[in-house]
């Protein structure tokens, strides 16, 4: 009896080491990803030209919609590594569910460079900016239904702080939200990119405001 017990107990030991080593690989393997689509983000970048450094200064101006472009995108795809590599920190098993909703976020993210370029182009500004907020809206879609499927299906550890998954949904539902939303008002003004600031701030005031009279 005891040597059948022991051999069950090593055998599932053995198996939450390959389970727990299959996430370690999924995170390498985004990592890796994610590293491709900043290099991909970066080869973008125009060089300034000019024979003078005012010529130069003049053609950095000249593309400052390039480089704007670029910060947000690298601040986003930034933002996204930080979320998945503190969220799957906590990650012991993969179930195939949630391997294909992986695979179903870093494409979004490859696909980052070339909405950024898009972006930065001239004319068509409604496909332009319509293109670049539809990539993040799935994207961010994606992340909360991937850390809907850890939390529901017990993926994570034991100890996984519990307030987790309820900043992730927050801060998620928040972009998503921010994202949606300058989607119909770019088709009225260029002003659209300011939803992407507004919404965030205003969402994060009513919290704000709600937590006091929650703990009253």
């Amino acid at each position: 009896m005891s040597s059948a017990t022991s051999e069950r107990d090593t055998e599932d030991t053995a198996g939450s080491g390959t389970r727990a080593f299959a996430a370690e690989r999924l995170t390498f393997f985004s990592d890796a990803v994610i590293a491709i689509a900043i290099t991909l983000l970066t080869l973008e970048l125009p060089l300034p030209e000019g024979a003078t450094s005012a010529e130069l200064l003049r053609s950095l101006g000249h593309h400052r919609f390039e480089y704007i472009s670029f910060l947000i995108s690298f601040a986003l795809i930034g933002g996204h590594w930080r979320a998945h590599h503190r969220l799957f920190h906590h990650v012991t098993t993969v179930r195939a569910g949630l391997l294909r909703l992986t695979f179903g976020w870093l494409p979004m993210m490859v696909l980052m460079p070339f909405a950024t370029k898009v972006l930065a182009e001239d004319g068509g500004f409604e496909f332009r900016f319509v293109l670049y907020a539809l990539v993040q809206v799935v994207a961010l879609t994606l992340f909360v239904v991937m850390t809907r499927q850890i939390q529901r299906h017990g993926l994570c550890r034991a100890d996984t702080p519990p307030e987790l998954f309820g900043e992730y949904y927050r801060g998620l539902g928040t972009m998503i939200a921010a994202f949606a939303v300058s989607i119909p008002v770019a088709f009225f003004t260029h002003w659209a990119y300011a939803c992407w600031i507004v919404v965030p701030l205003v969402v994060n005031l009513l919290f704000r405001l709600r937590r006091p009279a929650a703990r009253t």
